[in-house]
């Protein structure tokens, strides 16, 4: 049985913050170490019950991308191998193992960068009432999950936690950042998501969605937090992918959809999810992992 952790406890070191599902810890003025725990949320709601070897798995493909994507954007990431943390960190070991990385400090953008390459979600609920993804008029009669000509830039505020992201149109998003960093983070998160999207389709997934967070050491921009996961992504296997339906997935889409079929309003707390739905969202993560990388979670 995977070791299942539901919060990091380090209290040798000043907690910097605890979201959703990653505890940061201060190791320096320019160092955090960031553990991604097993905690799972949905509709922006902390589950009571976690989900076994998630973390690891977001850990480790957030690594395995941001390496593979070093040359194109500077990422947070200092270390990934607990073996190569500071002597201090050693007691933790258990705890950080394979879940666990040291990163740059940045001040976040105050902008998350979703890129949609299939109508899906939210995005075909409001094309189905308008014909409109976040404003953005696209061709008449595109059925449920159809592949965009062009993927789309739609970016999105930060909400805190247990409150709900929002969509900005591009002109606001400009008011955020500035027009030159915003045609910065646009375009390197249409690469990103181009370059994935082919790699990944070469492995057997679509990637439908994404979701890029960056942020600024100075003047240098750098991508941060966690990259083409299935907690950010919607990831569909290539097999069988048919428009006009939804998708089966290897995200938590299977886990909110059996939220969604519960008399529950959305708002904390959660209802409980039964063991085997927690059994088969783990799985879900796994073999996402096992997909891209060639690699088993353990």
């Amino acid at each position: 049985m995977p070791h299942v952790l539901t919060q990091a406890v380090l209290p040798d070191l000043p907690l910097f913050s605890r979201g959703k599902v990653r505890d940061m810890f201060e190791l320096d003025k320019d160092t955090l170490l960031i553990v991604t725990t097993d905690r799972m949320s949905a509709f922006d709601v902390i589950l009571n019950e976690p989900v076994p070897c998630k973390g690891t798995v977001l850990n480790k493909i957030t690594v395995f991308w941001m390496k593979r994507f070093e040359r194109l954007v500077k990422n947070h990431l200092l270390a990934d191998d607990p073996h190569a943390f500071p002597p201090r960190l050693l007691p933790y070991a258990g705890q950080l193992e394979g879940r666990a990385v040291l990163a740059r400090k940045a001040r976040p953008l105050p902008v998350e960068c979703i890129v949609r390459g299939h109508l899906a979600g939210s995005g075909w609920a409001e094309y189905q009432r308008s014909g409109t993804v976040c404003g953005r008029r696209l061709p008449a009669g595109l059925p449920e999950s159809s592949r965009l000509d062009e993927p789309l830039f739609t970016p999105s505020t930060k909400a805190e936690q247990g409150e709900h992201d929002e969509n900005i149109t591009l002109e606001r998003a400009a008011e955020l950042l500035g027009e030159k960093l915003l045609r910065r983070v646009q375009d390197i998160s249409l690469e990103l998501f181009c370059r994935a999207r082919d790699y990944a389709e070469s492995k057997g997934l679509i990637i439908a969605d994404t979701k890029f967070e960056f942020g600024l050491d100075g003047d240098e921009l750098m991508l941060i937090d966690e990259a083409l996961t299935p907690d950010s992504s919607r990831f569909w296997p290539l097999e069988g992918y048919a428009p006009g339906r939804s998708q089966p997935s290897f995200d938590k889409q299977y886990l909110r959809d059996w939220l969604s079929a519960q008399p529950w309003d959305k708002k904390a707390p959660a209802p409980k999810v039964p063991p085997k739905v927690i059994a088969e969202t783990s799985l879900k993560y796994k073999e996402a992992y096992r997909m891209l990388t060639g690699e088993e979670a353990e």
